[in-house]
């Protein structure tokens, strides 16, 4: 570990611009309130920041998620009984890993989250690393032409994901409905102004995207096609090998994650906790802000 300028704790990058480990602090511990202006302050400027060997209780966890702001509950995952905020993300022998699609949390909701803090409990001896990619340097590496093509347009985003969950497990056609009531499509910013780095990022995935308003569907497709490209490009990434009490703190304004599913039939149980994020938008040169928005429409499309 290197200690880097005006920080107090340690920090070993992963990459040039995205993932840095932290060192020289115990989260077993209340963090103070100088650590916590620090690490925010870290994990803006990585996007994801990790911490190994941090053995700690599910309290210490939701607390730790708390320094930073309220905590979602989510509607449709499986939680730790008795935790509402803790997701169980086990996959084994019965249950091969889902999330290996380059993607941001929940952009089904109006305010997606700020961010997610996923701890390992128990992971294979090899595999089942998670991929991290800096989504205001693939902005930042459009050519001219793409970023005037993007610039104040919006995503049209449901759960749809959710959908093909619910239909699986059995849920009827109110419950669907209901869901859809509750969460209905939002439309956010192609691109989104990070509302403490102020850099724009790209700012969509295919697990929740419909298309683009307003386009073509052709000309959506295509344009999405390239967008997403570039999730996949290295130079953009960083990789994290887990070992058991490991964990990841990543910026979901900034970044999008991967989990890569080449461990099955191994065990790989993860908990997660969600710091409630705000309304994306994107900021104009004059100062001017536009907001994501609930859709005109409130059905499934």
């Amino acid at each position: 570990m290197v200690s880097t300028t005006n920080t107090r704790l340690a920090v070993e990058p992963l990459s040039p611009t995205i993932g840095a480990e932290i060192g020289d602090i115990d989260l077993t511990q209340p963090v103070s309130p100088a650590q916590a202006i620090e690490l925010r302050a870290l994990l803006v400027k990585w996007k994801v920041i990790f911490f190994r060997d941090q053995h700690i209780t599910t309290e210490q966890h939701l607390a730790f998620g708390r320094v930073f702001g309220d905590l979602e509950v989510h509607p449709f995952s499986d939680c730790k009984p008795g935790y509402p905020e803790v997701l169980d993300i086990t996959h084994d022998q019965n249950s091969r890993g889902r999330e290996n699609v380059w993607h941001s949390d929940v952009t089904w909701r109006i305010e997606p989250s700020l961010g997610s803090i996923l701890r390992a409990r128990q992971v294979p001896v090899v595999g089942g690393d998670t991929l991290f990619c800096d989504m205001a340097a693939a902005y930042d590496g459009l050519d001219a032409a793409v970023k005037e093509q993007v610039e104040g347009r919006f995503t049209r985003n449901t759960m749809g994901f959710y959908e093909k969950l619910m239909r699986k497990r059995g849920a009827t056609e109110e419950k669907i409905a209901e869901s859809y009531r509750q969460f209905p499509p939002v439309e956010h910013p192609l691109v989104r102004t990070h509302p403490e780095s102020g850099r724009k990022c790209l700012y969509m995935n295919p697990g929740f995207v419909r298309h683009v308003v307003g386009m073509e569907p052709q000309e959506s497709a295509d344009l999405l096609a390239h967008l997403y490209a570039q999730s996949r490009i290295p130079e953009y990434q960083c990789r994290f090998r887990w070992r058991a009490d490991s964990i990841a703190f990543w910026d979901n304004r900034s970044a999008q994650h991967y989990a890569v599913s080449d461990y099955f039939p191994a065990v790989r149980r993860m908990e997660r906790v969600t710091v409630v994020g705000d309304r994306p938008y994107l900021q104009a040169a004059d100062g001017s802000r536009t907001y994501s928005r609930i859709a005109d429409t409130q059905v499934p499309a």
